[in-house]
């Protein structure tokens, strides 16, 4: 009996060690220690900076790398903006995903790829693929349909690659650029799919290099391109009157803002 009792003592005795030390372990972290852990972002939030948003009447969504307004009236973004830079452009190493899909960050839901099927339209991208391929999730962030918008093939395919493909030489030469792409939405336009998404009539892009305080803008129909690109370029001014959109408005102030009026074609080689 008193050796089954020691038994069972030890046992007991063994078991509640057992315990406290997990405790020590897993229940009561070492304060200091806990204190050093840095401090991990969140995903949900954009590396945008905040003084390049234009303004707007729609849902502001920030993905990692760009961030959009959404219109829900037209299923698709008014505006997505994002630095583009010269180190992003040179590690361009991610593969691209074709992986569209809706957004699930878009709280009234946001368009889904088979709205576009059987339409005529392309999945225009407003911030490229190309433009994000610095980062596996940056590109694949690109194929959210909010990030998407209706475009003719002969579009999509001829006078805005071009832009895009001038865009990224730009961030090039002079280091860093914030871009804001979007269509030019109004009401009364064709519609397509499930969700009603609305064709544009138009694409604007608006491009500021903030070292070089130097900006254009492009306003060009989605249609088959005609000219050069030069042909579409115009103010920040005239781009604001398509869009009705303030673009820009925390770093065009003061002095700055002259250059929303003025259009300086031989200060972007073309």
């Amino acid at each position: 009996m008193n050796g089954e009792f020691l038994f069972k003592s030890g046992l007991f005795a063994g078991i509640a060690g057992l315990l406290f030390w997990i405790f020590q372990l897993f229940g009561s972290p070492d304060k200091s220690q806990e204190k050093s852990e840095p401090v991990i972002q969140s995903s949900g939030i954009a590396r945008v900076p905040d003084n390049i948003l234009p303004e707007s009447t729609g849902e502001i969504i920030h993905h990692h790398w760009f961030s959009l307004a959404y219109s829900e009236d037209h299923e698709q973004a008014e505006w997505v903006v994002y630095e583009l830079n010269i180190d992003r452009l040179n590690d361009n190493h991610a593969e691209r995903p074709n992986t569209f899909r809706p957004d699930p960050d878009a709280g009234s839901g946001s368009a889904a790829p088979r709205d576009y099927a059987g339409s005529g339209y392309d999945k225009g991208h407003l911030c490229p693929a190309a433009d994000m391929a610095f980062d596996d999730r940056a590109i694949d962030e690109t194929f959210l349909m909010s990030n998407i918008s209706p475009q003719t093939r002969a579009f999509n395919m001829g006078i805005w690659r071009k832009l895009e493909e001038k865009t990224r030489d730009w961030a090039r030469k002079f280091g860093k650029i914030y871009v804001v792409t979007g269509p030019v939405l109004s009401a009364g336009r064709k519609q397509i799919g499930e969700n009603r998404v609305t064709v544009p009539a138009a694409f604007y892009k608006v491009i500021l290099a903030p070292d070089q305080s130097q900006i254009i803008a492009f306003v060009l129909p989605n249609e088959t391109g005609t000219g050069d690109l030069q042909d579409y370029a115009c103010t920040v001014d005239q781009a604001e009157e398509y869009t009705g959109i303030d673009f820009f408005p925390k770093l065009l102030i003061g002095p700055k803002e002259k250059l929303e009026s003025a259009l300086e074609i031989q200060k972007w080689p073309f």
